[in-house]
């Protein structure tokens, strides 16, 4: 028997139960500069202290290179929140990060008109 507080975190119609900035311990900042394409990718190093499920979530999605949009919409929470909990494992050691390599400059006239020249032929 299950106690009234076993069930999921997630309710179909309401959502996630716990609200994202309990996730982050109310933090919104994170201590490392992360943006939405950096690549985080696990160190294999053991987390000291306590992690929460949504840290050791990460850790399992980060065994190869990957974005810190993925990793957000992987474990359903806000960039920002996401960011936060990022952050807590790369201070810990148990992630490293690395900005995106840019092969083009992301000013270049060129690249943006192609940009814009694409996006015009979806609409």
């Amino acid at each position: 028997m299950t106690a009234a507080g076993d069930g999921p975190w997630l309710d179909d119609a309401a959502g996630r139960l716990v609200r994202p900035f309990t996730v982050s311990n109310g933090r919104t900042r994170p201590t490392v500069a992360l943006d939405l394409v950096s690549q985080v990718m696990a160190t294999g190093a053991t987390p000291l202290g306590y992690l929460g499920p949504e840290h050791a979530q990460a850790i399992e999605r980060c065994r190869v290179p990957v974005a810190v949009a993925e990793v957000s919409a992987h474990l359903k929470l806000p960039v920002a929140v996401t960011k936060v909990l990022l952050a807590d494992l790369v201070d810990c050691g148990a992630l490293t990060t690395k900005p995106p390599a840019f092969h083009h400059n992301p000013t270049d006239r060129a690249l943006l008109e192609a940009v814009l020249d694409g996006l015009r032929r979806q609409l």
